[in-house]
C-alpha cells in the first residue's frame, strides 16, 4: 500500500520505503541509511517515526492525481501523482493561517517551495487541490539539478536514438539537469544571478518562467488567490527571483512592493503593495516543527508494547 500516513517504522514500513526508493533517488536511499544507522546506535527498542512528505497530498482530487494512462497499468502498478514537499507546504499553510486567522478556513493560497528542489501547490481551505511534483520529485518546476517537466517523447528518443540507458537517464534528469544543466557551471542561484554568462542568464530565466506558468495555472485552478507564499532557500532569500516570477501579473491583482521585497531575506515578511488584491508573503519553512509535532501526536496514541523500530511485521 501507499506510504502516506505517519507511522512507527517496523520491518514492513522499512521494506516499503526501500521499494519506493527509486522514486526519489536523491532522498529515499539516504533516509533508509539514517534509519539503519539510528537503529544501530540507539538500539531496536527506541521507536523511529516515519513522516512522509507525500502525506499532505494523499487526498488530492482524482482529476489532479490521475495520469492519462491505461487504467489497468495504473491499478496494477499504483501509478498516480503522489506529490512531494508536503511538509514544507503544510508549514507555509500554517504560517499563513497564523497571519490571517480572520479568513474563514484559510481561503485560497499558492505556495512556492523554492530551494534545491522546487515545487508549487494550490491550497483551498487547507486542502491541496494540485501540486507540481508528481509520481516522482522530477515533475514540475526547473530545479537546481532536476529537469522538471520534460516531454516523455524526448526520453524515448534519448533511449532509442542516442542509446542512453535508464540508469544514465535517471542520473541526467536528477543530477545533471535544471539550473546546472542549462548554465553548465553551477546550480547555485546566487552564482547564477551574479554571472554575466548568457547560459547562466538563460537558466535563471527558465526557472522563473516555469514558476510563473504554474502560478498562472493554479490561479485558474483556485479561481484566484488570497495569498502567494514563498518558502525555501531561494524563495526566502532571493528578492530578484520572487520579483521575476510575479512580474507582469498585475492583471491577476498581484502587486509586489519593490522596496518590501528588496528588504525581505530569510524572515517572515509581507511583500504585497497596498493596492494588491492578493497578499504576498515570505514564510520561513519550519519543517522540523511539523515533524516533531506529528511524531509526538503519534507517540501519544501508542501503547508501551507497540512494535519497536525494526520489529516484526505489523
Amino acid at each position: 500500500g501507499r506510504l502516506v500516513r505517519t507511522c512507527v517504522i517496523d520491518a514492513t514500513v522499512e521494506r516499503g520505503i526501500e521499494h519506493v526508493a527509486p522514486l526519489a533517488p536523491l532522498h529515499n536511499p539516504l533516509a533508509l541509511e539514517w534509519i539503519r544507522v539510528c537503529r544501530s546506535v540507539l538500539g531496536g527498542t527506541v521507536p523511529q517515526i516515519a513522516v512522509f512528505d507525500t502525506a499532505f497530498f494523499a487526498d488530492l482530487p482524482e482529476v489532479a492525481h490521475t495520469y492519462a494512462f491505461p487504467r489497468e497499468v495504473i491499478r496494477r502498478h499504483g501509478i498516480r501523482r503522489y506529490g512531494f514537499h508536503g511538509i514544507a507546504h503544510q508549514a507555509m499553510w500554517r504560517g499563513w493561517r497564523a497571519l490571517r486567522p480572520d479568513i474563514p478556513e484559510g481561503g485560497r493560497v499558492i505556495a512556492l517551495q523554492l530551494g534545491a528542489g522546487c515545487s508549487i501547490t494550490a491550497i483551498h481551505d487547507g486542502r491541496p487541490l494540485d501540486t507540481s511534483m508528481g509520481f516522482s520529485p522530477l515533475e514540475g518546476l526547473v530545479m537546481a539539478t532536476r529537469s522538471g517537466d520534460v516531454d516523455p517523447g524526448l526520453l524515448l528518443y534519448l533511449q532509442r536514438a542516442v542509446g542512453l540507458t535508464p540508469d544514465r537517464l535517471e542520473r541526467m534528469l536528477n543530477e545533471e539537469s535544471g539550473l546546472l544543466g542549462v548554465a553548465g557551471t553551477s546550480a547555485d542561484m546566487r552564482e547564477l544571478l551574479a554571472s554575466p554568462q548568457p547560459d547562466a542568464r538563460l537558466a535563471v530565466a527558465l526557472y522563473c518562467y516555469r514558476a510563473r506558468k504554474y502560478v498562472g495555472s493554479y490561479l485558474a485552478v483556485l479561481g484566484g488567490a488570497d495569498a502567494i507564499l514563498f518558502g525555501g532557500g531561494v524563495g526566502e532569500n532571493a528578492p530578484e527571483i520572487r520579483a521575476r516570477i510575479l512580474d507582469g501579473m498585475t492583471w491577476a491583482g498581484i502587486g509586489l512592493d519593490t522596496e518590501r521585497n528588496r528588504r525581505a531575506a530569510g524572515t517572515l515578511a509581507a511583500l504585497h503593495a497596498p493596492d494588491s488584491g492578493t497578499e504576498i508573503h515570505v514564510i520561513p519553512v519550519d519543517e522540523a516543527a511539523i515533524l516533531a509535532e506529528t511524531a509526538m501526536a503519534l507517540m501519544a496514541t501508542q501503547s508501551p508494547t507497540s512494535t519497536p523500530t525494526g520489529g516484526e511485521d505489523a
